[in-house]
């Protein structure tokens, strides 16, 4: 039985699992996964991953140092042993979360993208050890202009691949292709939550705002000829993804895989890069060397500057409440 999920891959969309859970992973064969930090929060609180909290536990521990030490190096190495673990399971890549904390400090997401022991562990120039290649590798940092800023010298000076997240303006999206970061992820349901939260409206399909917005950043990233990956993320329903379908990537959420496979409703495809070509050309703009001018666009475009701020509170929040965890066990 040819099912939805089937059908999705096959309009050349490469489907990807956002969950931290790599045990259910592997039921939708994705070609990658993604994570961050309320993902992890969420997988860890189950007993089957207890053996990964004792391993970074057993990390923290051998750094030495006062407690708080510990639990920052306990973190690193719990992100590392979730990420080895989906790697084991996936052909493709694993996108791992930056502190949300450092998300305006460009020197900091920097610093934590490339500290010895997160490289050692993620398999990155100094990953020998366990046999993971830096190209499966994707540092997620989220979009403001200091991660930008981080992304564009950590993808030129270093060689380590960055997925852009936490991503709702055009601005964003430019700045981020003129970067020549890897990857991208616009949050089309969070897109949708403002947008009825503001209006009162439902929205569906093709007249969903957080469709559109991925729509009008892949037309524009194929007419100009940007090689950055689009990959549409956090959904709110099927018919979302499939408004997206042709799109480059789609990390999709365990409870909307399970519905894709479980339907063989058709998926034809939306997007592709000879439909950009054809679509109404948009003139060609840069925000990457313009502080002030990507900051007040960003001003203007009050969901994404509402919504951006709000989800680096969020993942900041649970990354504590992760640590707070680790804490416990460090100290018991």
């Amino acid at each position: 039985m040819t099912t939805s999920l089937d059908l999705l891959k096959q309009t050349g969309t490469v489907v990807v699992s956002d969950s931290g859970d790599f045990e259910s992973i592997d039921v939708y064969k994705p070609q990658d996964a993604t994570t961050n930090p309320s993902l992890i929060l969420a997988a860890a609180n189950k007993p089957g991953y207890a053996r990964l909290i004792d391993a970074a536990v057993v990390f923290g521990k051998s750094k030495g140092g006062d407690l708080e030490v510990q639990a920052n190096a306990a973190l690193d190495r719990l992100l590392v042993e979730f990420g080895k673990e989906i790697l084991a399971i996936i052909p493709g890549r694993v996108s791992t979360e930056v502190d949300a904390r450092l998300s305006f400090d460009k020197a900091a997401t920097k610093a934590k993208a490339s500290l010895p022991q997160l490289l050692l562990a993620h398999g990155l120039p100094r990953g020998r050890s366990v046999g993971i290649k830096k190209d499966r590798i994707l540092i997620k940092i989220a979009s403001t202009w200091e991660g930008i800023q981080a992304a564009r010298e950590l993808e030129k000076e270093d060689g380590i691949h960055c997925n852009l997240t936490l991503l709702f303006g055009f601005a964003q999206a430019v700045a981020c292709a003129e970067a020549n970061v890897t990857l991208i992820s616009p949050f089309v349901g969070r897109i949708l939550d403002w947008h009825k939260k503001a209006t009162g409206q439902t929205y569906e399909g093709d007249n969903d705002p957080g469709v559109k917005s991925v729509k009008k950043i892949f037309n524009y990233y194929k007419q100009h000829g940007y090689k950055t990956i689009v990959m549409g993320a956090s959904f709110r329903n099927v018919g979302e993804i499939k408004a997206l379908a042709g799109v480059d990537f789609l990390t999709i959420a365990p409870s909307l895989l399970d519905e894709l496979k479980n339907s063989t409703q058709p998926v034809p495809k939306k997007l592709d890069a000879s439909f950009a070509a054809q679509a109404e050309p948009m003139p060609k703009v840069s925000f990457i060397d313009n502080e002030p001018e990507f900051r007040w666009e960003l001003l203007q475009d009050q969901m994404a500057f509402d919504k951006l701020h709000e989800g680096i509170k969020k993942f900041a929040a649970d990354g504590e409440t992760l640590k707070e965890l680790l804490r416990r066990k460090l100290s018991a």
